[in-house]
């Protein structure tokens, strides 16, 4: 049943859902500060304490609610709390402040020069600026004593609008009352779409401009999976549809692991952690084991390397959570969007296409030896019979994947290596033979196919894992990973859409990995189909024009199976 109205917005979907009810826009920003009058120097020292005061107010209650979260929610929440705190931006703005700027203009000032920073180095840190901007505008509305910007009152459901969410308010909306997210901006891998995938809760990004003419309390039917907004939906129509999704989320919240299909294709279900409060969260799911844990959120955090000791304690929080199962480790993925002071290059002129992942060790070997060693110090703790995977991000030679698999070898180590750069499928009959296994990266293998910025609005049509010709270098990797024995996962967000994940198990894939919260989804499709049906859908996606048309004509195929 296709719901039709009086218009139509598409944007790119990136939590799949049906959901329909009046609009709501997230509290206005409060307008900006203009230079104006000059702070008497003897009063500077106690407006610089005014401006610590508000942004310690902003900080603490930012921890209060990344304490009553969970998950990605409670990190992001947790990062966010950090910039308000953030010494680099308390200096700027003491400097502002003595140079005569009352507190809330200092905010601006200090902001725009880090913003203008984050912009420059591209990626993950230019999408950075919403989270800093957002801490700007809280302390600014606790200087001015207003209410905090974000997320409004809202008693019956709504649809939450906005250009693009502060991840503070995404990560603490209410799903009884807010049932669907669209944002101007964003994109399939930015902070709202994260957190929406963890909440389960139907989401529309890089919806654009014409979103905006949207007034509040407009009833808008939103579905989640093809990022089709309709406004003036027959509200019958659309009920229907929400039951719809209503029926099968119970179906999903019922399934049960191991995941096969319906003809006992086993397929191994894993989930994606950040740290041992992700883990424990995933060890609730139906997850097997974890097929992506991102070591780098330790370095991150940390001013100098941490030890050899420091880090097997950090480990073995992610192994206590899975003690007899897989656990896949990625060694650090450092550089382009995510530097760290001791490790990356300050500046690169492309740093998405610079010194990141693996190629930090080529001048750096011991960092990556020390690494190793705390993984296999902490896997030493582990059930005989718990699988310790290590893999390498941003490999693109048979000579890196033979020397970083000669280095886990060393320490006891299954070894792998992230399918992230187009030339690894492309060279796979090289490559492969010298791992034990390998995990497509989706994320950043359609961001290098394609060529275009995962984390620009602009590009998301782009940066759409359905592209084809994404597909065809799995398919690929698959084919040849079978030749050899070598197992193949997904650990990219590809892996969260229960339709892409039937078309992957029919590419050959052995394991998807996703967060925790997409696991059941996707074990619940794969369960619903045979293998030889999910082998025509990766077909079918394969050989369709473009993402749109791939991912319409498996919709359309799956619903008839």
């Amino acid at each position: 049943m296709s719901i039709t109205g009086t218009q139509e917005i598409l944007g790119t979907g990136v939590v799949a859902g049906y959901a329909f009810a009046d609009a709501v826009w997230v509290r206005p920003r409060p307008e900006l500060p203009q230079a104006g009058g000059v702070i008497a120097e003897e009063l500077r020292e106690a407006e610089y304490e005014r401006f610590t005061a508000a942004a310690q107010e902003v900080a603490d209650r930012l921890k209060r609610r990344a304490a009553g979260a969970e998950g990605d929610a409670a990190q992001v929440l947790e990062a966010t709390a950090k910039m308000a705190t953030d010494r680099g931006w308390l200096k700027q703005a003491k400097k502002n402040i003595n140079s005569g700027h009352p507190a809330d203009f200092a905010a601006v000032r200090a902001t725009e020069k880090f913003v203008a920073m984050f912009e420059a180095a591209g990626g993950l840190m230019a999408e950075r600026t919403t989270d800093l901007k957002d801490v700007r505008d809280r302390v600014i509305a606790e200087l001015n004593g207003t209410p905090e910007p974000g997320l409004p009152q809202v008693d019956g459901t709504a649809v939450l609008l906005a250009d693009d969410l502060a991840p503070a308010d995404t990560a603490t909306l209410d799903k009884d009352h807010i049932v669907a997210l669209v944002t101007v901006l964003g994109g399939p891998t930015s902070h709202t779409a994260i957190i929406a995938r963890q909440l389960d809760i139907p989401c529309v990004v890089a919806a654009g401009l014409e979103l905006e003419e949207l007034q509040a309390g407009t009833p808008l039917f939103v579905d989640g999976a093809t990022g089709q907004i309709v406004v003036g939906a027959d509200e019958a129509a659309a009920e229907a549809k929400v039951a719809e999704y209503r029926e099968t989320s119970a179906r999903i919240a019922q399934w049960r692991g191991p995941a096969q299909t319906k003809d006992g294709h086993r397929v191994q279900l894993l989930a994606n952690v950040a740290d041992g409060k992700a883990a424990r969260t995933a060890a609730e799911s139906q997850a097997e084991g974890i097929g992506l844990y991102r070591t780098e959120m330790s370095f991150l955090s940390a001013s100098q390397e941490p030890t050899v000791e420091e880090q097997a304690a950090v480990y073995s929080e992610v192994f206590d959570a899975f003690p007899e199962s897989k656990v896949v480790i990625r060694t650090l993925d450092a550089g382009s969007d995510k530097p760290i002071s001791y490790a990356t290059l300050e500046e690169e002129d492309n740093p998405a296409l610079g010194v990141r992942g693996l190629r930090i060790a080529r001048d750096n070997e011991e960092l990556l030896a020390r690494q190793l060693d705390a993984i296999a110090a902490a896997a030493q703790k582990r059930g005989a019979d718990a699988q310790t995977w290590v893999m390498a991000p941003m490999v693109a030679t048979a000579h890196e994947a033979q020397w970083f698999a000669g280095l886990c070898r060393e320490r006891g180590l299954t070894a792998g290596a992230m399918v992230e750069v187009p030339a690894v499928a492309l060279m796979a009959e090289k490559i492969l033979p010298h791992l034990d296994f390998v995990s497509i990266g989706t994320n950043d293998l359609t961001q290098y196919t394609m060529a275009a910025d995962r984390l620009s609005p602009h590009l998301a049509y782009l940066t759409d894992p359905w592209q084809p010709a994404v597909l065809r270098l799995i398919q690929r990797t698959c084919e040849v990973a079978r030749e050899h024995n070598v197992p193949v996962g997904v650990c990219g967000e590809a892996a969260a859409d229960p339709q892409l994940a039937a078309v992957l198990t029919g590419l050959g894939v052995n394991s998807l990995s996703a967060a925790s919260s997409a696991v059941a989804a996707a074990g619940a499709q794969l369960s619903e189909l045979t293998l030889e049906q999910c082998q025509e859908a990766a077909r079918v996606a394969c050989d369709a024009a473009g993402a749109v048309e791939g991912r319409t004509a498996v919709r359309e195929l799956l619903a008839n199976a």
